[in-house]
């Protein structure tokens, strides 16, 4: 099993600068924009980071291109292997297909079948499994073993960190140069790699800023285990729609991170994230996943306080599955 060196690094301001050279002319700097209704609703000001709009519909790219660029010439050749529910893998694919070098994906094969379609159209072997009796990291390591391919993490890996990272320094750019402070900052989070990156270039520009979790009810891994201060582990049972936001257990370096820069979790349920994806196509014109919402759905259902306050949210993906996005937003509120 091959993983580079950098699961043990923390990641410094320094290394996401760098995560941002080498991101120009490959990812999107995407717009922080606002909307009178949407603050009407909050009752504060609201500004959406909207990562939606990347060259693979979510933020997962810049992550995986900061991993992948990196790369040294003798392990390129056996190619690349990840294990995702959909935006890391399409992100991998994605970098492998411009590296011009093999791609490995393992997904479960309960993820959105428009994940599954874009990941295999840019050219990934996918390897489907059972997300409820399966483990994906073990059946990675297996094909690592087997074909010698290096495994890109999704979230517990230094340069994984400092590409998220790149979305923080951004939102910290653009707020400067608007002469804006921030109070809040809610981030969608699975095993906290997109947070933790945030919370590293936001923290050093605004070192009070208050940065929340937002995590579906039944998976708010990360909120429980700041409380209680180490790493705990979701129920088994536990469901949601959010499917990008499932993860058991945060990761080690991610929590080791979070732990000393963030305020807090917030757990919004289903409901909260429909009820936030059809405002944001209603009010904004903005398409969300499930996963990308969870941070305005924090916000909207009023479970983070930003009454009064200027936040920021990050929308972090918008690779909705087409029936399930169609039903959300044509259903009426509080159905």
């Amino acid at each position: 099993m091959i993983f580079l060196a950098g699961t043990d690094r923390h990641p410094d301001i320094d290394d996401i600068r760098a995560a941002a050279n080498r991101l120009q002319g490959v990812a999107v700097r995407t717009p922080l924009l606002e909307f009178d209704r949407l603050n009407n609703l909050a009752g504060g000001r609201v500004l959406l980071k909207c990562e939606m709009f990347q060259p693979i519909g979510a933020f997962k790219i810049r992550g995986a291109w900061n991993m992948v660029s990196q790369l040294p010439e003798n392990e390129r050749k056996n190619g690349v292997i990840a294990y995702s529910s959909g935006n890391h893998a399409q992100a991998v694919a994605w970098s492998a297909r411009k590296m011009e070098i093999p791609a490995t994906i393992v997904m479960p094969a309960d993820a959105p079948k428009v994940k599954i379609a874009n990941t295999r159209e840019l050219g990934a072997n996918i390897v489907l499994y059972d997300r409820m009796g399966k483990d994906r990291e073990a059946i990675a390591a297996g094909i690592s073993d087997d074909i010698g391919a290096v495994i890109i993490p999704p979230y517990d890996h230094a340069d994984i960190i400092a590409g998220q990272g790149t979305i923080g320094l951004e939102i910290a750019e653009d707020l400067e140069a608007a002469s804006v402070r921030p109070d809040v900052v809610a981030v969608p989070c699975s095993g906290g790699g997109l947070i933790a990156g945030c919370a590293i270039s936001l923290k050093y520009a605004f070192p009070g800023l208050g940065i929340y979790a937002a995590e579906p009810e039944g998976f708010e891994d990360t909120a429980r285990s700041l409380a209680r201060g180490e790493r705990v582990t979701n129920p088994e049972n536990s469901q949601s729609i959010c499917d990008s936001l499932l993860v058991q257990t945060p990761g080690e370096l991610t929590f080791d991170i979070n732990r000393k820069l963030l305020s807090g979790g917030v757990a919004v349920s289903d409901g909260d994230v429909e009820a936030a994806m059809r405002v944001a196509f209603s009010h904004t014109r903005l398409v969300t996943e499930p996963g990308g919402a969870a941070g305005l759905a924090a916000v909207l259902s009023k479970k983070l306080d930003c009454a009064g306050k200027t936040t920021c949210v990050v929308l972090s993906g918008g690779n909705a599955d087409a029936k399930l996005f169609s039903r959300i937003v044509s259903a009426e509120p509080g159905n």
